[in-house]
């Protein structure tokens, strides 16, 4: 390698002819480690593991950038996951716009921290400029206020505190912040999906609440929860001496895409002096296309509101923001500390965004979307959602014309759930066959048998696309049975 050796930038020329030289290598040598469309090599699990544990730890000499990334490029990137291809469905899990990969390239350079206004100066400016303007986009007005959070787990977490300290401030005078939880900590439920994401239960472990404190709510034929069996499951519980502090709409489910009422259940809510989270990890991505934004709901009757880039927005991993209708919501999360977030620096203007998330430390992830916003607009961007939408629609109604195979729940946004109809083991056999021959698709269940799951993020799929790979799965069940 050409001039001195960077162990960090700097000004010196030589160092920065080098550090372009390495980016222009790395990225050379990532697209000479594909040439095809497959998803994955399709190398076996335990071939691949020893493998790679053969390339060893930490050698006593370091072999340099060039080798080092040589290697990289010889043992690791031919069988890393290509979420670009066409070929790649399970989960969702997108394929990243090229804009936001060199969006991601800028935040590792800078290394900017997102906790203190001197760590990150045209970096908090630029987070709170997105924040302010997806308050706006999700239907809340001027007292609104959110934060970028490491994803929908996070975000869901953060919505959630935020019910309970507010439950418990509001209904009984007590300051989770400043005394921990109450006495009547274990007789409060939060209501949610039996099909809403796991990280319900785990944010209310994290609580102190406990997984009993989760009240998974019954499901319509869509996968959507039953309203009626929602607000009778309420009552029963407060005539059991229970208090309900929180219900959360999921808006799109993780399998189905399924879109709970949020209508309704603020109705409930209101009703019964409830919290309304929404779960829109998913879903949130609608509301960039005028033709199926009303699918979503009202998202500005929710009091927090979690949305995530990195599923329908096509962002690279991780970005999220946890939204709320009240920006004295985030007060449960603000400590002062005088080597990181004075009071003083307040009165004197600048903004110091860890006195409004739970993660100190954060990386610039604000600029991903700020990237991706100036470069495709809205216009973009509802080309992108509608052909995710559009293509899973078509998937679903080439399935129900053809009796090999059974699809349970019509899809509201890109994921479509169905099955051979020939048992589990075949449907588990045709997802390990196409794995092998470098398509990934999902697995999952409903009532009780093994189902196949297509996630249709990748807006350069097409019904050609679609065709062919439904074609190849008949032929793998012919050769099964």
């Amino acid at each position: 390698m050409e001039g001195k050796d960077p162990v960090i930038l700097s000004s010196d020329v030589s160092v920065k002819e080098t550090f372009r030289k390495m980016v222009a290598d790395t990225a050379d040598a990532i697209i000479r480690s594909y040439d095809d469309n497959t998803a994955y090599s399709g190398k076996d699990v335990y071939e691949l593991r020893h493998d790679l544990e053969n390339l060893g730890f930490l050698p006593e000499k370091g072999t340099g950038f060039d080798e080092t990334l040589r290697t990289v490029e010889k043992e690791i990137m031919p069988h890393l996951l290509r979420t670009w291809s066409t070929m790649y469905m399970p989960h969702l899990h997108a394929p990243a716009l090229t804009e936001t990969i060199a969006s991601e390239l800028i935040i590792g350079t800078f290394n900017d921290s997102m906790d203190s206004w001197d760590q990150g100066p045209a970096a908090t400016e630029i987070e709170e400029n997105m924040v302010h303007g997806l308050v706006k986009l999700f239907g809340f007005g001027p007292e609104a206020d959110g934060t970028f959070t490491s994803g929908g787990t996070q975000s869901n977490m953060a919505g959630i505190i935020a019910a309970r300290d507010w439950y418990c401030g509001t209904k009984f005078g007590h300051d989770v912040k400043k005394k921990g939880l109450p006495s009547f900590y274990s007789r409060m439920r939060l209501y949610t999906s039996e099909v809403s994401h796991f990280s319900m239960e785990k944010t209310c472990h994290v609580m102190g609440l406990g997984y009993d404190s989760v009240r998974k709510l019954p499901v319509d034929s869509r996968c959507k929860i039953d309203i009626e069996k929602f607000e009778a499951m309420v009552k029963e519980d407060i005539a059991a001496g229970l208090l309900p502090f929180c219900a959360v709409a999921t808006i799109g489910t993780t399998d189905y895409g399924s879109i709970d009422d949020v209508s309704e259940m603020r109705r409930i809510c209101d009703k019964y002096g409830m919290f309304l989270h929404a779960d829109a990890s998913y879903g949130s991505g609608l509301v960039m296309s005028p033709r199926y934004r009303d699918r979503m709901g009202d998202m500005s009757l929710c009091d927090s509101v979690t949305v995530d880039f990195h599923k329908m927005f096509l962002l690279p991993i991780s970005c999220s923001v946890i939204l709320f209708k009240k920006k004295n919501l985030q007060e449960c999360f603000e400590l002062h500390a005088d080597y990181l977030n004075r009071e003083e620096d307040e009165e004197e203007g600048y903004i110091n965004l860890v006195d409004k998330s739970l993660q100190t430390t954060r990386r610039f992830d604000a600029l991903k979307v700020f990237m991706a916003f100036r470069t495709r607009g809205q216009e973009g961007f509802a080309k992108i959602i509608d052909t995710a939408v559009e293509n899973a629609g078509y998937f679903y109604e080439r399935l129900l014309k053809d009796p090999v195979f059974i699809a349970p729940v019509k899809p509201e946004i890109s994921s479509v759930v169905f099955a051979v109809k020939d048992g589990d083991e075949a449907n588990k056999n045709i997802r390990k066959r196409l794995m092998s021959e470098g398509s990934v698709i999902g697995q999952t269940s409903k009532d009780g048998r093994v189902m196949l799951k297509f996630t249709l993020l990748n807006p350069n799929l097409t019904h050609e696309h679609i065709d062919r790979i439904i074609a190849r799965i008949k032929e793998i069940r012919e050769e099964l049975v």
